[in-house]
């Protein structure tokens, strides 16, 4: 089954057990979805699950935008509600590597490309994004390759 058909299963679900906390995520991202079919052109079928992890993405870095925001700005109301969102969007992702996993991820790959100075950094990123790019989180591990590389 496609990433798409199980958010609308888990959104119709939602709306039949009447949970508030879940559906209007679950809308906000079918809508994200429908948005980029718009934007792509695309009338008919259904999106690849790459596409659709790609809005999640993004989608989950503009509500850790906003937490950033809400934490300076004091409003443990709104942080709580952008911190459930993230959840649940993160349900539908592949599963992120913990730090340890990143840091010999990163060391490897470096090795295997013989990387010796930060120029080389892009070719590192590269790899990494071909080979872990559903899997890693590059926030992180663009600050650990520059500690590797300096």
């Amino acid at each position: 089954m496609s990433l798409e058909k199980k958010i609308e299963e888990k959104l119709n679900e939602s709306l039949k057990n009447k949970d508030k906390t879940v559906f209007p995520t679950l809308r906000l991202i079918i809508s994200a979805i429908k948005d980029f079919k718009i934007a792509s052109k695309i009338k008919e079928g259904s999106l690849k699950d790459q596409e659709i992890i790609s809005i999640l993405k993004k989608m989950n870095k503009q509500r850790n935008d906003s937490c950033e925001a809400y934490k300076k700005a004091g409003r443990e109301d709104l942080l709580k509600k952008e911190q459930e969102e993230i959840s649940i969007i993160n349900n539908f992702l592949p599963k992120q590597m913990g730090d340890e996993e990143t840091k010999n991820i990163c060391k490897k790959v470096i090795e295997n490309l013989q990387a010796k100075s930060i120029k080389d950094m892009g070719k590192v990123m590269g790899a990494l994004k071909k080979e872990y790019g559903d899997v890693l989180d590059f926030s992180k591990v663009s600050n650990l390759i520059k500690e590797f590389l300096k």
